[in-house]
């Protein structure tokens, strides 16, 4: 079966997460994707643990394995003359060039996209940055906590009476690498009609802004600035997580013919004659008095108990799951979601899949390179380095 993405070729000159899972999406598909990183350190993110048995180790870094899968390792120093001009050689055929430096840096290096399409103009180059290439923050330093808060998402999370709360994970990273994905695939579409390669220009801070569903929407139509309100839902409800018998469960019960089943399933209806609970909308301005009347029937059941006897009355429910939950979740199984691969130096391990699904290129999930385990080979068949060549390359601290 030929892969979606077959023949595709990609240079992967990314730190850590943002550009990393960008290549990683187009591996997945088939591209050939070659991940540059200095020698001897490696990409940053091979520094991250947790790592087997707790022993650091630069090939056994669950962030690394996860986000390198499928790519070809070759090691590069690319503030080397002689490093850079052997990028420029592999940029002379290659598709996508994909990288996650601060704006400066690509210049730096005589790398920036001025350059590289002079040498080949269908190239397309996706740069991932916490700001974009252009704007007055264009150089600040950055993270997740601070895409979180310049982003607007932090100020929503939390309490009305507390300080606005991080959210989970490293999300505006992995945003930033959906969105260079996207942009990639774009782009290789338009190089279809115009033969051309650009410049794809990522800003971690905008995907941000771009995901606000009504807060967004509220503050430009009414001038309503949205705050924090906790595990809840403005203008309907029970939004929200309830303590039950055995843990947590999460109920999103937004409509009012689910707010009725839901009454009856839980033997209330008669609450429909109060007008505070007559519907979802009253129910969400008089949220701890109707709590207090739901919550004998939720800490008699289980958390399955209630997700089940909602689902079969069509009433929005589920757990509140920790990771060992999650992986064990019959959903998952079923789809197949979870892969176990086999990395000479980790062992087997288990990774997450993808979330989509394809009847004829299904995305595939090959093993994370070692430090520099292709370069020999790399610069052989692409570049046709003899050892000899090699040999002098290692000695100069080139590769």
């Amino acid at each position: 079966m030929t892969a979606a993405l077959q023949g595709l070729r990609v240079l992967d000159l990314s730190r850590y997460v943002a550009g990393a899972y960008c290549a990683k999406m187009l591996a997945a598909f088939g591209a050939e994707v070659i991940k540059v990183e200095p020698p001897g350190t490696g990409d940053p993110a091979r520094a991250v643990g947790p790592f087997v048995d707790d022993r650091p180790d630069p090939e056994t870094s669950a962030l690394f394995l996860y986000l390198n899968t499928g790519k070809q390792g070759l090691t590069l120093n690319l503030k080397h003359l002689q490093g850079a001009e052997i990028l420029k050689a592999l940029v002379r055929d290659t598709d996508v060039l994909i990288e996650n430096f601060t704006p400066r840096i690509m210049p730096s290096l005589g790398l920036d996209y001025a350059t590289l399409r002079v040498i080949n103009p269908r190239l397309i180059m996706v740069s991932i940055s916490s700001f974009g290439q252009s704007g007055p923050y264009r150089d600040y330093k950055s993270s997740s906590m601070i895409a979180y808060a310049l982003g607007g998402y932090m100020y929503l999370n939390g309490h009305p009476e507390r300080e606005p709360l991080h959210g989970g994970g490293r999300q505006p990273a992995y945003q930033g690498g959906l969105h260079g994905y996207s942009g990639a695939m774009a782009a290789i579409m338009a190089r279809e009609q115009s033969g051309q390669g650009q410049h794809v220009d990522v800003s971690i801070q905008a995907c941000m802004a771009s995901i606000h569903q009504f807060t967004l929407n509220r503050y430009v139509y009414v001038g309503r600035i949205q705050t924090r309100i906790g595990n809840r839902y403005q203008r309907a409800h029970p939004i929200t997580i309830y303590p039950c018998k055995d843990g947590l469960v999460s109920l999103a019960v937004s409509q009012q013919e689910q707010y009725e089943r839901f009454l009856a399933l839980t033997g209330l209806t008669e609450l429909l004659d109060d007008e505070r609970f007559a519907t979802t909308f009253s129910c969400s301005e008089h949220t701890a008095a109707f709590d207090e009347r739901v919550a004998p029937w939720l800490q008699a059941h289980s958390k399955h108990d209630i997700v089940h006897r909602c689902q079969e009355n069509r009433i929005p429910a589920g757990f509140v799951n920790d990771v060992a939950e999650v992986m064990e979740e019959p959903q998952y199984q079923f789809r197949g979601f979870w892969h176990e691969l086999d990395h000479p130096v980790a062992g087997r391990r288990t990774y997450a899949g993808f979330p989509v699904q394809m009847t004829e290129t299904p995305p595939v999930l090959k093993r994370a390179c070692l430090l520099g385990e292709h370069t020999d080979a790399i610069l052989t068949k692409r570049l046709g380095y003899n050892r000899e060549q090699l040999a002098q390359l290692r000695s100069q601290g080139v590769i």
